[in-house]
């Protein structure tokens, strides 16, 4: 990477939960245009729900994401599911929730070199969002403990993944001129404002997802509706994605001087 001033401006890509195999191919089918149309340096992706069951991460799409030019992945509650659950967690360039218990396999926060700058990505997860994890990996501390805890050093792009509103508006503001963004992910149905606080962090609510439109969340309708109907059928194995037309939920970063000027929302 060439040489770089404290004045350059980083672009900084972030795609919220991709759902499904198919949203994976169609992500990286776009993503080198879309890091030439828009001059991206940073690419990161929650791909927490990359896997044939929509529900956990598979290695094959981890991979995938990251041979099309993806910097960073991350994941929430459902990067601890799965059949592959340890060998997506050891990959140098996948995130975890930083928030949950030293002993848990995985990080919760990387930094990476971008243009001769050193760009920091953290995620964190509220209790709700743990909640539905397997047991080793509930929430053990705050999320703004776990973040005050960390070293203070480089630009930082913090994922909040959780299911609370406040929990993610509350965090930004607490945060608010020591990080660049706090993204909000988990719930996938995109928030409209795209906030810049007073400080100079970026907010977003709910980035929402990457995936198929025609279901809840990205899931198989059907299978969806059966458990609404039947709670006996909530013991069926996960729902997997939808089929249809897939969507972008993504926004643009631009960041100088480790806080950002301006923040876009991609289709």
């Amino acid at each position: 990477m060439s040489s770089a001033g404290p004045d350059t401006v980083i672009r900084a890509l972030f795609v919220g939960d991709v759902v499904g195999p198919t949203a994976v191919e169609w992500l990286v089918s776009r993503l080198p245009a879309l890091r030439a149309e828009h001059g991206i340096d940073l690419a990161i992706v929650d791909a927490e729900n990359c896997a044939a069951d929509a529900a956990s991460m598979a290695v094959e799409g981890v991979q995938r994401l990251l041979d099309a030019g993806v910097d960073v992945i991350t994941g929430g509650n459902h990067a601890f599911e799965g059949a592959e659950v340890e060998a997506v967690l050891s990959h140098e360039r996948m995130l975890r929730p930083l928030n949950v218990a030293t002993s848990v396999p995985g990080r919760g926060a990387l930094t990476t070199r971008v243009r001769g700058q050193e760009i920091r990505v953290v995620v964190l997860a509220d209790r709700a969002a743990l909640e539905v994890a397997p047991p080793f990996a509930r929430m053990t501390i705050e999320p703004y403990a776990a973040f005050s805890a960390l070293p203070s050093g480089p630009t930082t792009i913090v994922e909040i993944h959780a299911l609370s509103v406040m929990a993610k508006q509350s965090l930004a503001y607490a945060l608010d001129g020591q990080v660049a963004a706090v993204l909000g992910t988990h719930t996938h149905e995109p928030t409209l404002p795209l906030h810049l606080l007073r400080g100079g962090t970026a907010l977003v609510t709910e980035v929402g997802m990457t995936g198929p439109r025609d279901g809840p969340q990205g899931m198989h309708p059907q299978r969806v509706i059966d458990r609404v109907r039947d709670p006996a059928a909530r013991a069926a194995p996960p729902v997997g994605p939808a089929e249809g037309e897939i969507i972008l939920g993504a926004v643009l970063l631009e960041i100088e001087r480790g806080l950002t000027r301006r923040i876009t929302r991609l289709n």
